[in-house]
């Protein structure tokens, strides 16, 4: 199936540095068909400063193209580069992953701007799960922390705990080391469908390392989590923020 949906997150420059989900893109790639369009998480986004980006001026318009959006398309490696294997394979990913591949792994991620690009969570039939994001803030750990970082190995079991008193957000997912070392947070725009697993799986969600990089490649791709769930009545992304601005057509 070549119909995707992913979203776009932007962050707040001030202290607390929220995030806040504010369009969602429509791919079929195998068709050549791009779609974009606002979502409600741009209200409250607007009410801290953002802007409607220059690709897309009208936070009710219904944007279309054969093409990727320059504004996705520039979050995206060029095949061309010596290095293009080698980034794949920072991401887990294969040889001929496409572009909407790419961005569902990497985030969208750019040093020039506060961004990240995330896929819509699937729950099959069962009610189970699987994402996988890479790790959040493990840059603002203690040294002791960093230091087991280093030592992680891939396929190595993780604790993911509910963080009720984060000074930033109130409420957070951290990861843990078996050991109990607190390495890091799932992202911010994950929280809510994140924690309603935690409460419906009763104790059967898992997470574990699925790649680690070196610390050579960009700091928010260090550590690639999967993380395994299920959840009972929910409905992921199905909040109020994730509702279009435009009705589907």
């Amino acid at each position: 199936m070549s119909e995707k949906t992913l979203f776009l997150a932007w962050q707040d420059k001030k202290p607390g540095r929220a995030w806040f989900p504010v369009g969602q893109l429509d791919a079929d790639v195998d068709h050549s068909m791009y779609r974009f369009r606002y979502i409600k998480g741009v209200r409250k986004a607007k009410k801290e400063g953002f802007t409607p980006l220059l690709d897309f001026p009208e936070l009710k318009g219904d944007y279309r193209s054969s093409e990727l959006f320059p504004l996705f398309r520039n979050r995206v490696m060029n095949p061309a580069r010596p290095d293009f294997s080698e980034y794949l394979q920072s991401l887990d990913l294969p040889e001929k992953a496409n572009p909407i591949e790419i961005l569902e792994r990497n985030g969208g991620t750019r040093v020039t701007d506060t961004y990240e690009v995330f896929p819509k969570l699937t729950k099959h039939e069962d009610g189970s799960f699987t994402c996988r994001f890479f790790l959040h803030g493990w840059r603002y750990t203690n040294e002791e922390a960093k230091a087991r970082l280093n030592e992680l190995v891939e396929d190595e079991a993780l604790y993911v705990t509910l963080e009720l008193n984060n000074p930033a957000t109130r409420l957070a997912v951290q990861i843990q080391t078996v050991d109990y070392h607190m390495i890091g947070w799932a992202p911010r725009y994950l929280v809510h469908d994140l924690t309603r697993a935690m409460a419906d799986s009763r104790g059967k969600y898992e997470a574990k390392v699925a790649r680690l990089n070196s610390d050579t490649v960009i700091s928010k791709q260090r550590v690639l989590i999967e993380m395994r769930g299920y959840w009972d009545k929910h409905e992921p992304m199905s909040s109020n923020d994730y509702q279009l601005l435009v009705p589907q057509k």
